[in-house]
C-alpha cells in the first residue's frame, strides 16, 4: 500500500496594513534677534558713546560767561524750536530747517544729476582712447581745483537768475570727478570683455550697458560719491550769496543776525544730510555692482 506524503498546507502571509505618517512640518525660519541686536549695538553704540563725550566736553569748555561759542546747553535753550520743528511755515522766509534742507535739495538734485549723466557718458567716450584721454586729463585736472564760488560771477552773468545760477554751480563742481573716475574705469576693462563683445558682435549701445557699466561701476560710484559731497558743499556757498530760503542763506542770514546757536543747529543738519546722501550713492552702487562698488 503506498503511502502519498502530504504536503504542508500554504498559509497566505498576512498583509501589512497601510499606515498614515505624518510628514514633518517645515521649520520657519528664525530670527536671530540676538544677532541683529548685535550688529545694531557695535553700530549705534560707539558713536553715541563717542558724541556724548563730545558734548560733555563741550559743555564743561564752554559754559562760563566770557565763552566766545554757546554751549550744548545754551543751544537747546535757545534754539529749541529749530530741532524739534524743523518744518513750521511762520511765512515766506519765516520756516523750518527741514524745508530749507528740501528746498536745497531740490537745486543738488538738478545739478548733480546733469552732472551724472554728462560725466558718466563723456568718461564713457574718453576712456575709450589712451590718445584723447592724455589730451583733456589736464584741462580736468585743472577745472576741477577752482573753488565753486569762483564759476558764481560766471554762471550769474550767463544765466541772470540766482536758481540757474546755483545749479550751474553745482553741476560744474560735482562733473569733474565723475568724468574722471568713469574714464578710468573704463580703461580698466579686462581685454577678454573686449574680445566676447566682438565675438558677440555687440554694438555700442549693447556694450554701454552690458559691459562697460557693470566692469566700471565700483569706479563710476566712486566718482558719484564724490561728486554728491562737492554738489552739497557747493549749494551751501552758492546760497550764501545768492539768497532764497535755502539752508545755505538762512547760515548767512543768521550770521547778521547774530544768532550763532541757529548757525550751529544748521551746521548739524548740513552734516546729516550730506552724510546720508553718500550713505544713498554707496547703497545704489553697491545694488548696481554686486557689493563691489566701495
Amino acid at each position: 500500500m503506498a503511502v502519498t506524503a502530504l504536503r504542508p498546507r500554504e498559509v497566505p502571509a498576512p498583509q501589512a496594513s497601510a499606515q498614515v505618517v505624518a510628514l514633518p512640518v517645515a521649520a520657519r525660519p528664525r530670527v536671530r534677534l540676538s544677532g541683529m541686536g548685535r550688529t545694531l549695538a557695535e553700530r549705534v553704540v560707539p558713536p553715541g558713546a563717542v558724541l556724548i563725550v563730545l558734548l560733555a566736553i563741550w559743555q564743561l569748555a564752554f559754559s562760563g560767561r566770557g565763552s566766545g561759542l554757546p554751549a550744548p546747553s545754551d543751544i537747546w535753550e535757545q534754539s529749541r524750536e529749530l530741532i524739534t520743528s524743523p518744518f513750521f511755515v511762520y511765512g515766506s522766509q519765516d520756516i523750518g530747517l527741514g524745508w530749507r534742507v528740501l528746498t536745497s535739495l531740490e537745486r543738488v538734485a538738478y545739478g548733480f544729476g546733469l552732472a551724472a549723466v554728462a560725466g558718466v557718458l563723456v568718461g564713457a567716450v574718453l576712456g575709450q582712447s589712451a590718445l584723447m584721454m592724455r589730451g583733456f586729463d589736464p584741462i580736468f585736472q585743472v577745472l576741477r581745483t577752482v573753488p565753486p564760488l569762483a564759476w558764481l560771477p560766471i554762471s550769474l552773468a550767463a544765466f541772470m537768475d540766482s536758481r540757474p545760477s546755483a545749479i550751474f554751480v553745482i553741476f560744474i563742481t560735482a562733473i569733474w570727478p565723475i568724468i574722471i573716475n568713469t574714464a578710468a574705469g573704463v580703461r580698466a576693462i579686462p581685454q577678454d570683455y573686449r574680445n566676447v563683445a566682438a565675438v558677440l558682435r555687440l554694438n555700442q549701445i549693447e556694450f554701454f550697458w552690458k559691459i562697460m557699466v557693470p566692469s566700471a561701476a565700483p569706479y563710476i560710484f566712486s566718482g558719484l560719491r564724490i561728486g554728491v559731497g562737492l554738489s552739497w558743499l557747493a549749494i551751501v556757498a552758492a546760497e550764501m550769496l545768492t539768497g532764497g530760503v535755502g539752508i545755505g542763506f538762512f547760515i548767512w542770514d543768521a550770521w547778521n543776525s547774530s544768532r550763532l546757536t541757529d548757525i550751529i543747529v544748521a551746521l548739524v543738519y548740513i552734516g546729516v544730510t550730506g552724510f546720508a546722501l553718500d550713505r544713498l550713492v554707496g547703497f545704489v552702487g553697491r545694488v548696481v555692482s554686486r557689493g563691489t562698488a566701495e
